[in-house]
This record gives C-alpha cells, structure tokens and sequence, in this order.
C-alpha cells in the first residue's frame, strides 16, 4: 500500500514564469499583507512567531541551534501565510473541500510513519518552523494539494495556480520583504518544489524534505 505524500512547507512554488509583479505600495499600519482583499494582520503574524519561538525554546539542548537557524523567521512564517491564502483559493475555484475527517486520516498516516505525534511535531519544528498549534494547517495544505493533483493531474498545477495568485491581488509590507515574480515567494524566502510521490507504508517521512528525483 502506497500513499501519496506533498512534500515542502510552502505551496505556491509551482510555477516557472512570472505571475505577479511585486507591489510596492503602502499598506495600513498593522498590516502584514494583504490578500484577495483581506488583512494578515502583523498582531496574527507575530502570533506565530511567538508560538515558534516558544516550542524552539521548549525543545531542549537543541533550542539554540532552531533558533539561530530561523533569524528571518517572521518572513518565513508570513510567506507560509500567503502560501496557504493560495491554496485555498485554488481548492475554492476548484470546488475541492477538506473535512476534519480528512485532517484527522493525513495526521494518524503522518504520526504512523514517523514514530509518533511527539517525533512528527519535532520534525515540523526542525524543518519547516512550525509549532504544534500550526500542524493543523500543514496537514490542511497537504490534504488540499492531494485533492487538486487527483483533480487537475501530476505536474499540472501551473494553470490553477496562475489563476489563483492573479485573482487575490498579493500586497506585501515591504518590512517583510517582496514577493519574488518568478518564484511567487516572498523575497530571499526558502521556498522548495512541491513534489508529490510515493511512500511506502511505515517508511518514515520527512514531510519537508525533498526527494531526490
């Protein structure tokens, strides 16, 4: 038994020509982003951040090494923001849903192959700079990305995702960087290829890592 796996903590890179120019324009006071219209405030934004900093700061002997290995955390933690907004607005043209159900089956096959719940959330944490209050949306975002490759086919996102990033009209503060026109990423962000592929059963899964090709 095999199951497919996406593999990055990012979504959007998925594409190779220029989407979307970069905006420059001043955003209101408070505000992080703006996306198809709707504020990611810098309070929500720096929420997450904390919640990372205090799970590093949890993690032991290994703290000071998470934390010196994230210095531009707050980017990073943005563009994973504006990465999800993307998702869903390609699941939502798509008319692809996710039910708790769903989350619940991507956690049981994620915690299964990686020896468990406290194992997968230290693997987050060290790789994609997520605390156990954000697993929630990473396994949303692979739930989602599964159901739109079933949908539109392997390797074939390029369409859905042009339209999505285009349709919500991306404003980033410039505090936090500029989006990247070719990568569709957050300036100077790590964004790695999402790939999709196969896992065999009770082989552990770095769900961050990606595979050699």
């Amino acid at each position: 038994m095999h199951r497919r796996t996406a593999i990055s903590v990012s979504a959007a890179l998925l594409l190779a020509a220029p989407l979307l120019a970069a905006c420059s324009g001043e955003t209101r006071p408070g505000t992080a982003a703006v996306v198809g219209g709707e504020r990611i405030t810098t309070s929500a934004l720096q929420a997450q951040v904390n919640d990372v900093r205090d799970a590093q700061n949890r993690s032991g002997q290994g703290s000071a090494e998470l934390i010196a290995s994230t210095p531009n955390l707050e980017r990073q933690k943005l563009d994973s923001m504006l990465q999800s907004r993307i998702i869903d607005k390609m699941a939502d043209t798509a008319g692809i849903e996710v039910s708790e159900k769903d989350i619940e089956e991507e956690r049981k096959a994620y915690v299964a192959e990686n020896g468990g719940t406290e194992q997968f959330e230290a693997l987050l944490l060290q790789k994609g700079a997520m605390s156990p209050g954000q697993t929630d949306r990473f396994l949303r975002d692979r739930v989602l990305l599964t159901k739109l490759t079933a949908k539109y086919g392997n390797g074939k996102l390029e369409e859905p995702a042009r339209t999505a990033v285009q349709a919500l009209h991306i404003e980033v503060n410039p505090r936090y960087g500029a989006w990247d026109a070719k990568q569709i990423k957050l300036g100077a962000g790590e964004t790695p290829w999402i790939v999709q592929r196969s896992q065999a059963e009770g082989a552990p899964v770095d769900p961050m890592a990606v595979p050699q090709r």
